[in-house]
């Protein structure tokens, strides 16, 4: 096998001169940075709620009764007072008749024992009863008055009118809906709020709605009242706000999602793909000449795609907002505009950095 050695030899030698390859410098990372500026940030509440119409009120009929006149077409608009319907009323309307004959005569009698009292031919007791006849007989006229009047349904206030779902003719029982009167010149929404977040709501704060019949479309009120009592099954408060409803978008029943804006405040603020996380630390590459360091920072909440600072760098310090995926500690880099180190080759910035947790 000695022939064979000098070949073995030789093959080695070449495959240990070719395995050897020129290493390329590595490019400097090319990045973007910006310096840390303030942003007005928010705590938000954000809640689900149910839209209440301003007043409604179901209309029932008093007694039972045949229905004589409906005087509305479905969702009609009706003023306050106007009459909605009305009820048969021939019998109230001759017992009315009656009890004013009565109360006439009653009067008439006592007219004449008042005459006969003055001239000392009448007793005081005989006065007196008459007196109480006649009392009595204006309070049957009333007594008519009012079956009548109850008779007459009339809307309490102005709004707008459920569909109908009786006829003239029909003879209702006491308590059957005739219609539900509903004024929506504007909205009460109803929500709840954890206990929680009782100290960042108030009355008077605004508060912005929407709901899925118009998505594109918020709806700005304010909270009117809140309520005193929490409920200690579910450790929330009821919130009723007040929403202006001119053109009557919004209906009664809605489901609208509620966000409110509370504890405005001016902090620091980056970009949320200037901000790296590892593990529960927050940490950001400040620009330092042309090397970066690596800084721990603590954040706050997350808004708009920005990040809150609460600490570990200062206002006007230079921070890494574009490529700081490809950065370690004490790396240097370079930035739009600095001329590429001889032989190597720029790359473009790249963000992609994990997003940081408030």
């Amino acid at each position: 096998m000695r022939p064979f050695l000098p070949v073995i030899l030789t093959a080695l030698c070449l495959a240990g001169c070719g395995g050897k390859k020129e290493q390329k410098p590595r490019p400097v990372p090319l990045v973007e940075v910006a310096p840390i500026a303030r942003a007005t940030f928010a705590d938000r509440v954000e809640a689900v709620g149910t839209a209440l119409a301003n007043e409604q009120v179901v209309l029932s009929a008093p007694v039972t009764e045949r229905v004589e006149t409906v005087n509305f077409r479905d969702g009609g608009f009706v003023r306050q007072g106007q009459v909605v319907a009305t009820m048969a009323v021939a019998q109230e309307r001759a017992e009315l008749a009656a009890a004013q004959a009565q109360a006439r005569q009653a009067q008439q009698q006592l007219d004449r024992i008042q005459a006969l009292k003055t001239r000392g031919f009448a007793t005081a007791a005989s006065l007196d009863q008459q007196v109480a006849l006649a009392n009595a007989a204006k309070a049957a006229a009333d007594q008519s008055r009012a079956a009548i009047g109850d008779r007459i349904i009339r809307a309490p206030f102005s709004g707008w009118l459920s569909l109908r779902t009786i006829s003239a003719g029909a003879i209702v029982p006491a308590g059957t809906a005739i219609a539900t009167v509903s004024d929506i010149s504007r909205i009460k929404l109803d929500f709840t709020v954890p206990e929680t977040q009782l100290s960042m709501i108030r009355e008077g704060m605004p508060i912005a709605a929407k709901s899925a019949a118009w998505p594109d479309r918020p709806f700005n009120g304010t909270i009117a009242t809140i309520d005193p009592v929490i409920d200690p099954a579910t450790r929330a408060v009821r919130v009723r706000a007040i929403l202006p409803n001119p053109d009557h978008a919004l209906k009664p029943g809605m489901l609208l999602t509620v966000a409110i804006s509370a504890r405005q405040r001016q902090s620091l603020s980056l970009p949320e793909l200037a901000v790296v996380g590892d593990g529960d630390e927050r940490f950001v590459f400040v620009l330092e000449d042309r090397t970066v360091k690596r800084v721990k920072v603590d954040t706050g909440i997350r808004q708009d795609g920005r990040v809150e600072i609460t600490g570990g760098v200062k206002p006007g310090q230079k921070i890494v907002t574009e490529g700081v995926v490809k950065l370690t500690d004490g790396a240097t880099v370079r930035l739009a505009g600095d001329k590429p180190a001889k032989g190597a080759k720029g790359d473009r910035p790249r963000g992609g950095a994990p997003k940081a947790g408030g």
